[in-house]
């Protein structure tokens, strides 16, 4: 593997009148002599800094010349970082992370073997500037003080991490020599302490799309070694979704993929080894259970799945106690579960004269609005439907739009990726049902997981994917789907459950008729 760092074992030449070379040339000379560097890194330079000899020289001495060196690759060269008595080559380890708008996540992972270690999570501490990334965006505008606030929160959110892991596993998360990050463009500048208004508004020149590996002190981050970053591609088609390319392995395949990422903002990526075709735009909140009167995220006390029995619903709750809202998934169960009873139409609208359908106070007192208990003392309202379709309609019509520019239909399709935490907690049939997803082989829908941190992982293993990274974006043609004139009128059609067009969702029809005959 071709990772970032290297432990190399030295057996120094002892000094004497005949040998007095300064320790640097030494550990130089049996560094660029090693396997390592001479069959790998032919005319590397190897730098050292004061910091990484200040210790060596003892460390020598005691151990008899026999030591591991860790150097770090900077992205042009290598660094010295350490040296440690003895060999310690067996304890080679790295770490990488999703730098989520929502959830970070870890890895801890074995560098000389490729295993994962361990995995953990938090929230982004950034939340409590913003639930979302346009709040923290116009927070940061014109103010370095509140930029710096967000870097820190960023730095301290990630140490939390080591933190957790190094506790978890025994080892020393902070002696890593390298951490691979993957996040969108915000992320990224929140990361690096930049102005993100780039992003946001037009003509979305941000600072960076690819910033240079840099030491991880720079930012704030307490670890002996570097942080490198996926790099992205526009303001909203960020190192994420490149990462999914290297996870998912599409730029590489005879078979056309779609691979659709769904959160606040929609991403979208078409294509295989002859061609990739992206895009972006404004999905919605309404997937992660954003806007919605009860909705939260996918943790303890949130409904996530929804069925019908004998004519009743009913739900599943994370942790098993009582529910306390919904979720994305669940909601996609339940607006599926609404169309095929009969409760709403095909608009999405509820049938007032179906007994569950009640009106309840929405805001205040004077103002109700139709609504159906799922849960005990919760309300799923006609606005929560309402607010859903708008965000399944600007996913789905990315993907139509997107395969009529290049001239395909779903059947050209060998693979449909729902990358990301939703998509592996959702249900096929209830999203085919209400149109979020094509009506296609079940068997071509595939739920990834999260692919930002499995490309996360394979940068980590193996540095040459930067480059591939790069490829792959001078590749890909981008769509800003904002910027298509008729793309709310395309959507139009999409806002309906399952589609205005019937006959492109057949098995719908099928279960639409089985559930009436058993009605």
């Amino acid at each position: 593997m071709k990772n970032w760092s290297k432990k190399i074992y030295l057996e120094l030449p002892i000094p004497s009148e005949e040998d007095h070379r300064p320790l640097q040339v030494r550990l130089t000379a049996a560094l660029e002599d090693s396997g390592p560097f001479r069959l790998e890194e032919k005319a590397a330079y190897i730098r050292m800094r004061p910091a990484a000899l200040r210790d060596a020289q003892e460390i020598c001495v005691q151990s008899g010349f026999c030591v591991t060196a860790t150097v770090g690759f900077d992205g042009w060269g290598w660094e010295l970082l350490k040296i440690e008595p003895g060999d310690t080559t067996a304890s080679h380890y790295g770490l990488c992370a999703d730098l989520g708008s929502t959830t970070i996540l870890m890895q801890l992972a074995d560098l000389n073997t490729g295993e994962v270690l361990d995995t953990e999570s938090i929230f982004n501490p950034q939340i409590n500037w913003g639930e979302d990334i346009l709040s923290r965006i116009f927070y940061t505008k014109d103010r370095p003080d509140h930029r710096r606030r967000l870097q820190a929160a960023t730095a301290e959110g990630l140490q939390t991490l080591m933190e957790k892991l190094k506790e978890k596993t025994g080892i020393d998360t902070f002696s890593c020599p390298v951490l691979a990050v993957s996040g969108n463009t915000t992320m990224i500048h929140f990361l690096m302490g930049l102005d993100a208004f780039g992003v946001f508004q037009s003509p979305y020149a941000v600072q960076t799309l690819a910033p240079d590996v840099c030491r991880a002190e720079e930012l704030g981050i307490p670890m002996n070694g570097f942080v490198c970053c996926c790099p992205g591609m526009e303001n909203y088609l960020g190192g994420d979704i490149i990462s999914g390319m290297l996870a998912t392995g599409i730029p590489d395949h005879e078979e056309i993929s779609v691979f659709l990422d769904v959160g606040t903002n929609g991403e979208l990526v078409v294509g295989n080894k002859d061609f990739l075709l992206a895009g972006a735009g404004a999905a919605g909140p309404a997937l992660e259970g954003g806007v919605v009167h009860t909705g939260m995220r996918a943790e303890e006390g949130a409904v996530d799945r929804v069925v019908t029995e004998k004519g009743q619903l009913k739900i599943h709750v994370i942790g098993e106690g009582k529910a306390k809202g919904i979720c994305g998934s669940g909601i996609v169960d339940l607006i599926a579960e609404l169309y095929l009873n009969g409760w709403i139409d095909l608009r999405g609208k509820y049938q007032e004269e179906v007994p569950e359908v009640v009106r309840v106070p929405v805001r205040d007192e004077d103002e109700t609005e139709l609504a159906v208990e799922y849960a005990p003392g919760l309300y799923f309202y006609q606005d929560d439907i309402d607010e859903f379709l708008k965000t399944k309609a600007a996913a789905m019509t990315m993907v139509e739009y997107m395969m009529g520019l290049i001239g395909l239909t779903m059947e050209d399709v060998g693979r449909f990726y729902v990358a990301g935490a939703f998509g592996t907690h959702l249900n096929k049939e209830s999203a085919v049902t209400i149109g979020l997803y094509p009506d296609i082989d079940r068997d071509k829908i595939i739920s990834p997981g999260n692919t930002s941190l499995q490309g996360a992982r394979e940068l980590l293993l193996d540095r040459s994917l930067m480059e591939k990274a790069k490829e792959i974006i001078d590749r890909m043609q981008y769509v800003q789907f904002g910027a298509v004139e008729d793309f709310l009128h395309l959507m139009v059609a999409a806002t309906a459950i399952p589609h205005t067009d019937m006959q492109r969702y057949p098995s719908v029809v099928r279960r639409l008729e089985e559930r009436r005959k058993n009605c």
